[in-house]
């Protein structure tokens, strides 16, 4: 009965993660966009600091007209923003956030899982863009198909050199076996594995698939409502996973300067909202890419630096054995 409970528990609490953390990084973007970019809009409702803009988003989503294309294929324009969302709920069971049973669930090839759902979560963009019936929008799925394919190779690779170095595939078990020296000689790994991963999601600088001046807004320009807000939330899922995966995987997830493994769940969390803010920074920083600079950063940089810590960290295990 007690084993049962915990289960029930460890499900719940990742559960309610999934609900509250990406509403949370949502809410932080319109906050960090306001002060950077002089924005006045999200800082008035509600009154103190603009608190309820993000209730007001979800009112405004809310109350939308639910809109299907006569064209469209019904069936799958309305599966596609759970396809978008639910595979993130999936890769947060499997990421630790503190030492022992601080993990929904326990994955032996956790490395390999995770990355496999979360390539299935762009699967949402692609059927939103051939169901909608839509050219704007079946040319975002195209772009959002040369993206995945271009990118998700560099972030194996970056993920399998961690893997290397730790000696096993296990997300705790490559907590476990971190060190703080490991840092300086995996950080190019950690830069391409994230840098990767914001391609994957789509996010500025690599928002191509989406580009308002060019193709309206790809592949949800058809959506409308709670849809699109899904779409929307997935984005946000995405930027908590990412987030959380590039600490468990490169900055040594729960553990502290401290040494204070007690409170290892509060190192994760800090250390993923950290890089939250970076996502967001860079959203503000950078303009975007072009399809074909965006394709030339994937082969021509980010494939051969992966490919070089691959070899980098053949050495050092070799060396420090």
């Amino acid at each position: 009965m007690s084993d049962t409970l915990d289960v029930v528990l460890r499900l719940l609490a990742v559960f309610v993660a999934f609900l509250v953390l990406p509403l949370v990084v949502g809410q932080t973007e319109h906050k960090v966009m306001a002060h950077m970019q002089g924005r006045l809009g999200p800082m008035y409702a509600g009154g103190f600091h603009g608190w309820a803009q993000l209730v007001a988003d979800g009112v405004k989503f809310a109350q939308k007209e639910d809109v299907v294309p006569a064209g469209a294929d019904r069936r799958i324009f309305q599966m596609a923003p759970a396809v978008a969302l639910l595979p993130y709920l999936l890769v947060l069971l499997a990421i630790p956030v503190g030492p022992g049973n601080a993990v929904g669930q326990t994955v032996d090839a956790g490395i390999f899982f995770v990355l496999a759902v979360m390539g299935v979560g762009v699967l949402g963009s692609l059927m939103a863009g051939w169901a909608s019936a839509n050219k704007f929008s079946l040319l975002g799925g195209i772009r959002t198909a040369g993206q995945l394919i271009a990118y998700e190779l560099p972030m194996l690779l970056a993920a399998a050199s961690v893997a290397m170095a730790a000696g096993t595939v296990s997300l705790p078990g490559i907590v476990d076996a971190f060190h703080w020296w490991w840092v300086p000689w995996q950080i190019v790994g950690a830069v391409v594995f994230f840098v990767a991963g914001l391609a994957e999601l789509q996010r500025p600088p690599f928002d191509m698939p989406v580009a308002d001046s060019e193709i309206i807004f790809g592949a949800y320009t058809e959506y409308t409502g709670l849809r699109f807000a899904l779409f929307l939330l997935s984005e946000y899922a995405g930027i908590v996973v990412l987030c959380g995966l590039t600490t468990v995987l490169f900055l040594g997830g729960w553990h502290g300067p401290f040494g204070a493994d007690g409170m290892g769940w509060l190192w994760t969390l800090l250390k993923t909202a950290v890089l939250a803010f970076v996502v967001i920074w860079l959203r503000v920083t950078y303009p975007r890419l072009r399809e074909d600079q965006l394709q030339k950063l994937a082969w021509t940089v980010l494939i051969p630096l992966a490919l070089a810590q691959i070899a980098l960290t053949g050495v050092v295990k070799v060396v420090t054995q």
